[in-house]
């Protein structure tokens, strides 16, 4: 058994734990493990976020290659999969959605937030047929709708219903993993409405004959979060430090030029350019740190899948917050 596969640690800590041994005692040794794998920093990402374009200048390798650090790039098809990935030890660091981070932190499953994005709440919606009799919220009660179990959508799903003076229980989830099969499901006729995000809601757009019923704002912030392993975190600040000083000049430079952000990303990611420009303009891009009122921004999604017992337990999120002044 290799000692330093991810999933030894953990059998190991365990086993440790069992054996009566102190918290602290294994605290101590986190660090031990996330130094043996420094010098590669392994990063999770999603189709159109601003690690996307970190990626895309190619910036972060020149910026740690002085450190011997390289960088290896994951793609995923959303959140879930990677923060799961993120728990299982596959990767350092990555970014998800507000709904994903809840969820994995109420699962019990290691993940610390590092930062958050700037809001995006128009890039989170639910989309009907432009000629659907449905014309408000309150049209889709006894509905089949579209979402993602702890997804961004599912969230703006209920606080869209209760603005309403619906309940989640009016309507019939669907849920589905991934933006193709939400598609094709809404393609398919067989539901009435679809919760996307951008790219995909973007896509959507473009590509069907829909129109958008309601999308986050007024609703959720719709923030993207920055995640990492804890033991990798704490051991490896610097690293961190020259992620987020990069990610930093990456926003600061998509902000400028959106259509450049276009031209980097299209080929990059395989979108059709004209889905990322609709995307691009009703996005704000910028890294920030982490606040008592994002918290509380947080904690309201939290508070919500516990009232609805979407999730085992009710949480504190700003308990997974870790503050390394890293932004």
């Amino acid at each position: 058994m290799n000692p330093n596969h991810p999933f030894t640690f953990a059998l190991s800590r365990r086993l440790l734990l069992r054996a009566g041994i102190g918290a602290a005692t294994t605290t101590a040794l986190t660090p031990l493990f996330a130094q043996s794998r420094a010098k590669t920093l392994r990063i999770g990402y999603q189709k159109f976020n601003t690690l996307n374009i970190l990626k895309g200048t190619g910036q972060l390798e020149k910026a740690l290659e002085a450190a011997g650090v390289k960088v290896e790039w994951a793609e995923f098809l959303g959140g879930s999969q990677l923060s799961e990935a993120l728990a299982a030890g596959a990767i350092d660091f990555g970014h998800a959605s507000d709904g994903i981070g809840v969820f994995q932190q109420a699962s019990g499953k290691g993940l610390v937030y590092l930062a958050a994005e700037s809001p995006y709440p128009g890039g989170v919606g639910f989309l009907v047929p432009r000629d659907s009799p449905i014309r408000s919220v309150r049209d889709l009660k006894g509905k089949r709708v579209v979402t993602g179990r702890g997804y961004n959508t599912q969230y703006v799903l209920i606080r869209a219903l209760e603005a309403a003076g619906l309940r989640y229980e009016d309507i019939e989830p669907v849920y589905i993993v991934t933006a193709s099969d939400t598609v094709a499901a809404y393609q398919s006729g067989s539901v009435a409405a679809i919760g996307l995000w951008d790219p995909f809601l973007a896509g959507a757009q473009i590509a069907t004959n829909s129109r958008v019923l309601f999308d986050g704002t007024g609703l959720s912030g719709n923030r993207t979060y920055h995640f990492a392993q804890p033991g990798y975190a704490r051991a490896n600040q610097d690293i961190l430090r020259t992620v987020f000083t990069e990610l930093r000049k990456a926003n600061e430079w998509a902000q400028a030029h959106p259509a450049d952000v276009v031209a980097t990303l299209a080929p990059q990611l395989k979108v059709d350019p004209k889905v990322l420009a609709l995307a691009t303009e009703r996005r704000q891009y910028g890294v920030v740190a982490l606040t008592p009122a994002i918290a509380k921004e947080q904690q309201g999604l939290a508070d919500v899948f516990a009232q609805l017992k979407l999730i085992p337990k009710p949480i504190e999120v700003k308990d997974a917050f870790l503050d390394l002044n890293l932004v």
